[in-house]
């Protein structure tokens, strides 16, 4: 039997993100459940709500509660953190969850010696994402205090038990939806490939750390050998006049696509033939497990967390090193696209992920940490 509780969480903004993707998502979910759940926004400049909630959950801006001030008011900061321990106080939570660095420390400095129950949450691998002095000192030293500390993938887990011992640290990555809702913008599949073309399909925001430069110079070296297929990148980003002038000088103008968002994944990934990450780094890489649980055979850059905890190697999909090589990402495209019979096989098993990591397993696991946080504080 289900106790419903009352779930204070704590999420930067809730603007378009990856992480304010998944805070959606987890509120939402616990809302439809019957617990009470208030989702506290603590940027300073408020900003507004990209996703969609449940009208079952209480959306608060953390900046409603303040006055107005300077982002780097020391005296706005700490009536800003007053505010927050007044919340948790008037909330009366049984269990609080924070995501991200910056708003770990603010909860658990306005949550100390109050009584209840924190769970704090890294949603990249830290030694990847350095976070100012200020801030390494403040985790270092605020850190023990959580009631717990969550992480998306093994490497994530063995770096909390290396800096954090002390604390209960554990492995909750994200869930997956299975199929995906749609949302704007609708981009149509005809506009950009011609049916009876075969899709390599890759989707993210155009930036340096997602490698697509390597992607379409893998794709080049192919091009030729595989000339009924296309590469299309859904995304959009700072790189765009970059990478379109690479495209331009490789005389690939015709087979390489970048059409911009697309709210209608579900679809393209329904049309991929073969998915391809060329991240250099991820933390844990929603549109790769997505990809995965719509049937894609898929091909990723072994990148230091994320891909290697989804991919099974061989069997889902090809883990290719060392990461940002454009031969070895050509050579593993060139296998899966050569053969499709292979190809098909890992389509097939590429779908476990939709077990894997379903709602109702990763939810469990959620329940299950807040059953012993909360027993540990009573």
């Amino acid at each position: 039997m289900i106790m419903f509780k009352k779930i204070l969480f704590f999420v930067s903004s809730m603007n378009k993100g990856g992480a304010e993707r998944v805070a959606a998502n987890l509120t939402n979910a616990w809302a439809e459940q019957g617990h009470k759940v208030t989702l506290v926004v603590t940027y300073s400049k408020r900003g507004d709500c990209f996703y969609q909630l449940s009208n079952k959950t209480n959306l608060i801006y953390l900046a409603d509660l303040t006055d107005k001030g300077q982002k780097n008011n020391p005296f706005h900061q700490i009536k800003r953190l007053l505010a927050l321990r007044h919340l948790i106080k008037t909330t009366q939570p049984d269990v609080m969850i924070s995501f991200l660095t910056n708003v770990n420390v603010a909860a658990l400095i306005a949550s100390v010696w109050s009584g209840y129950s924190l769970i704090i949450c890294e949603r990249n691998y830290p030694p990847l994402q350095p976070v100012s002095r200020v801030y390494e000192y403040l985790r270092k030293l605020t850190y023990p205090l959580a009631h717990s500390l969550v992480m998306q993938t093994g490497i994530g887990l063995q770096w909390a038990n290396s800096n954090f011992p002390k604390i209960k640290s554990i492995v909750i990555p994200n869930p997956v939806s299975y199929p995906l809702r749609d949302s704007e913008p609708k981009l149509a599949l005809n506009n950009s490939i011609a049916d009876d073309r075969k899709l390599l399909l890759s989707a993210g925001r155009l930036v340096e750390v997602k490698g697509f430069d390597r992607c379409i110079g893998a794709f080049a070296t192919l091009a030729e050998k595989h000339s009924d297929w296309d590469l299309i990148i859904l995304g959009e980003g700072p790189l765009r006049k970059v990478l379109e002038s690479q495209i331009r000088d490789l005389g690939l103008t015709d087979r390489v696509y970048l059409p911009g968002n697309a709210g209608n994944m579900s679809e393209w990934y329904a049309r991929a033939n073969l998915y391809v990450m060329s991240s250099m780094t991820e933390g844990f890489p929603n549109a790769l497990v997505e990809s995965m649980a719509h049937g894609c055979a898929v091909v990723s850059y072994d990148c230091k967390t994320g891909p290697r905890d989804i991919i099974r190697d061989g069997v889902n999909g090809l883990l290719v090193n060392p990461v940002g090589d454009i031969p070895a990402l050509a050579s593993a495209l060139d296998q899966l696209m050569a053969n499709d019979m292979l190809r098909e096989q890992m389509e097939e098993d590429a779908k476990e992920v939709r077990e894997r990591y379903s709602f109702n397993n990763i939810m469990s696991m959620w329940d299950s940490l807040f059953n012993q946080v909360t027993k540990k504080t009573r």
